[in-house]
């Protein structure tokens, strides 16, 4: 507790001092952060394989070339964002001049998630830094090994008076959370997120909550079938093997045409990772035995390993679990209830396509919500009904690729803009 009070002083005196403000120092170090992916690429990707087996092709791709994107869409943008706007003055206070001024808020801490623990950890880092913030970033202690490389090459590469690293587990977190923030970033799980904001209304703290949910994928008939397979394994296995907030986690599609995305699917999959997929160097392991057993209690669910048409096979030793399709699992199970944030995709049978809408919005709020179809008439019935975080028609995922038009990453800790998170 102590430790954590004097890191947040220490920083706070370094904001006021005025160290962070400057657009050369906010750009200094958005251009180390940019260095740093560029020249410890190796070593990162090894982290990431030490923590979940990641590719390294899924590395490169899903992260370390999304945090390169972000440094160099912030320094591309950062003189605009941080120019004053002006805006039409009042008659009553004529003659005066007035405009709009970004400013940073502050100090704030930032506490990410394992499942992508560089990109979800840097992202927000670059958009505090770019806004002018000290920042304190707790990296995710499940994925240790990134954890560790983070607190290794952040003070080399940016300024360690206002930036540091606290490793840890739940006490440091806890002691973390107890001092006063100008602005929290959490991703994670939603019972750790009413943690957070918990703790953060003591002092009245503004918080970004990233959390995850179940989001719906439905697909018709009216598809490319082997072109919409393919696009749903990358965004479902091959996403950290479903251990990602955005992957499709259950398929809405209609009695007549599931039997035919099945097999398309399986021959997707055999072509992905092989007759052996558990011996696939191109398959994420779980993270742990914990989130291993977790899965596993889904599947063992009484009414819910029956329903298994491909895959299943698990290996507790390597912490692997294969693709696995299930087909109308019951809607009260608990594999339908929570996310599953693993390899397992239910598929839901319905009679009629536009069925899925009654039964997506009878749900919480996903992160993300995807349709396959052909049909504008669906599309466009889809986007109006459907309210979710982000929203992809015919593919999956690559939709948090897209920068937004307006102070985008800066959003969450400037005075301007939305986080990215809120993306439509």
């Amino acid at each position: 507790m102590e430790d954590a009070r004097s890191w947040a002083a220490e920083l706070r005196g370094r904001f006021e001092e005025g160290l962070t403000r400057a657009a050369e120092w906010r750009a200094a170090q958005l251009r180390g952060l940019l260095r740093m992916a560029t020249e410890m690429e190796a070593e990162m990707c090894d982290a990431l394989h030490a923590d979940l087996a990641k590719p390294r092709t899924e590395a490169c791709l899903h992260e370390i070339s999304l945090i390169k994107s972000s440094c160099l869409f912030a320094l591309k943008n950062l003189k605009k964002w941080m120019k004053p706007q002006k805006v039409q003055a009042k008659l009553m206070t004529f003659p005066s001049a007035a405009r709009i001024t970004a400013e940073p808020l502050g100090v704030v801490l930032i506490i990410s998630a394992w499942n992508y623990p560089l990109l979800l950890s840097l992202d927000p880092v670059i958009g505090a830094l770019a806004a002018g913030n000290a920042v304190v970033l707790k990296p995710s202690e499940v994925a240790p090994a990134t954890s560790s490389l983070l607190a290794e090459l952040l003070p080399r590469f940016v300024d360690g008076r206002c930036v540091k690293v606290v490793q840890g587990g739940v006490p440091e977190t806890t002691a973390l959370l107890e001092q006063k923030w100008d602005k929290i970033f959490y991703t994670g799980n939603s019972q750790v997120g009413r943690i957070v904001m918990t703790a953060a209304a003591k002092h009245l703290t503004p918080v970004v909550l990233e959390l995850g949910g179940k989001c719906p994928l439905v697909i018709d008939s009216t598809v490319d079938l082997h072109v919409a397979a393919k696009r749903i394994a990358a965004g479902k296995w091959g996403c950290n093997n479903g251990q990602a907030c955005i992957a499709p986690d259950f398929i809405i599609t209609t009695s007549s045409f599931a039997p035919k995305l099945i097999e398309e699917l399986k021959k997707v999959l055999g072509k992905f990772y092989g007759k052996d997929p558990l011996g696939s160097a191109d398959l994420s392991r779980i993270v742990n035995s914990n989130h291993f057993n977790r899965l596993k209690t889904l599947m063992d669910e009484e009414m819910v390993f029956e329903k298994i048409v491909f895959g299943g096979q698990m290996d507790a030793y390597q912490l692997k679990i294969a693709p696995t399709i299930l087909l109308d699992v019951p809607l009260d199970s608990a594999i339908m209830r929570e996310e599953i944030f693993g390899p397992f995709l239910p598929i839901i049978t319905v009679d009629k396509i536009n069925e899925c809408f009654g039964l997506i919005n009878s749900m919480s709020k996903p992160l993300a919500a995807y349709l396959f179809s052909r049909n504008s008439k669906l599309q466009d019935k889809f986007e109006r009904s459907i309210s979710a975080g982000g929203m992809l028609l015919n593919d999956t995922s690559i939709h948090v690729t897209n920068a937004l038009p307006s102070r985008p990453d800066q959003g969450s800790f400037g005075t301007q803009g939305r986080p990215k998170e809120c993306e439509i």
